[in-house]
């Protein structure tokens, strides 16, 4: 089983990346994970390397029934990573109670290939990103994913830890010998990948 881990924000300088790995590694060292004897490999998928123009496709995504349909080179590449997994996590900011213009038009690209696949969204703010959060849901709802009940909202515990990842400091996630301000947290983060094995076991079986 292949996992990606999409880093939901662009913006320069940003926190997405060390999030997105705190996740990934919180995972990895999860008693649930831990216990897989065929352990899934979970990678991760910027999408600032990816840098997709707005959408730019004369068809609309869902009548696209292979690869090679796409008008341009950058969506045929896109379609051919994202068919690569069989799940995926969604890490992202929340902006304005709603989730980063770069992450909708990176779904919007495709259709069948998000089709039928189980998700996981974690988002982060002041508050969690509940709001976004639950948007982002709803739109893979609408491609036919198929989301997790859990979900996962990671709230900055102060002011100064806001402000640092917006300048893209250091928030010390990726120190093992330092407990993180999100220790909390990473039950809300097993408990949903546990969901979203569940979902994938589901889709897996057959009829």
């Amino acid at each position: 089983m292949l996992i990606g881990i999409i880093i939901g924000s662009t913006r320069k300088p940003r926190a997405a990346p060390q999030i997105a790995q705190f996740v990934l590694d919180t995972i990895e060292n999860s008693e649930t994970y831990q216990k897989q004897s065929a352990k899934p490999t979970l990678r991760l998928i910027d999408l600032a390397h990816w840098n997709l123009p707005l959408y730019d496709e004369s068809k609309v995504p869902s009548q696209i029934k292979s690869t090679e349909e796409y008008d341009h080179e950058h969506t045929r590449r896109w379609s051919r990573e994202v068919q690569k997994y069989d799940a995926f996590i969604f890490v992202t900011p929340q902006y304005n109670w709603g989730y980063p213009a770069v992450l909708k038009n990176a779904i919007d690209f495709l259709y069948n290939e998000w089709h039928g696949k189980p998700a996981m969204v974690v988002t982060y703010g002041e508050h969690g990103g509940t709001k976004c959060n639950e948007q982002l849901t709803l739109v893979l709802q609408g491609i036919r994913m198929l989301p997790t009940d859990s979900t996962v909202t990671l709230a900055f515990p102060d002011r100064k830890t806001l402000v640092d990842a917006a300048t893209g400091a250091d928030l010390g996630l990726s120190n093992s010998s330092v407990e993180s301000f999100w220790e909390g947290e990473k039950s809300q983060i097993e408990k949903a990948y546990a969901n979203l094995l569940q979902i994938y076991s589901r889709a897996v079986q057959p009829s």
